[in-house]
């Protein structure tokens, strides 16, 4: 069992009823995931929560498998009345039912700040990939310096959050520690863009190098 999962699953039901803070910023990233997406695409994504953007994107692929390793945010998942070609599953990106050069896109949406070490998951990531795939990531990016007051402080309460047992683990991460981290795996960046740009959620597209 993955650490944060009893978090998460205890989250699960507010966490599906909460709306989008930002839905300028979440349609706009929908647009340009899209824009990587063949119409004929095996999708996998990981870390779905409660599967709000498989609802989203799946009509514009053939296959879009949608993954958390919580039980209670698959739980929400499968509330949704998503198209007949979206699977839920508990589960991550290391599930051996996933066999190697089988998907299209993986895509992870605020995922990697809360992976401790993200390396397995990148190479992960370019088994599971056919060739010329591609990864699409967003993750909150708070260990910029310029964060403003409101979250400058969320960032300094993150640590004693934690100690009670209220947050999960998290990566205080740049948008360049992001850009080299996706690099040094093997990746090819070919765009980014920061959706909302404050703080800044830092998109990244990237092929295998």
């Amino acid at each position: 069992m993955h650490p944060d999962s009893k978090f998460w699953t205890k989250l699960a039901e507010k966490y599906a009823a909460r709306p989008i803070s930002d839905m300028a910023a979440y349609e706009q990233t929908l647009s340009r995931i899209r824009a990587q997406l063949p119409p004929n695409a095996r999708v996998l994504e990981i870390g779905c929560g409660t599967g709000g953007t498989a609802e989203r994107l799946a009509t514009d692929v053939k296959t879009y498998i949608a993954t958390d390793f919580s039980e209670g945010m698959i739980a929400q998942a499968h509330l949704r009345d998503v198209p007949n070609n979206v699977e839920f599953h508990v589960a991550d990106v290391f599930d051996p039912a996933f066999e190697t050069s089988s998907f299209d896109a993986v895509i992870a949406l605020n995922l990697l700040h809360l992976v401790p070490d993200t390396q397995p998951v990148y190479a992960r990531v370019q088994n599971l990939l056919k060739p010329g795939g591609v990864f699409i990531s967003k993750t909150p990016c708070i260990g910029e310096r310029d964060l403003g007051f409101k979250f400058g402080l969320l960032k300094c309460a993150i640590p004693i959050m934690q100690w009670l047992g209220k947050a999960p683990f998290v990566r205080f991460l740049s948008r360049n520690d992001m850009d080299q981290e996706i690099t040094t795996a093997g990746f090819r960046i070919v765009e980014t863009g920061n959706y909302p740009v404050r703080p800044p959620n830092h998109f990244v597209v990237a092929h295998l190098a």
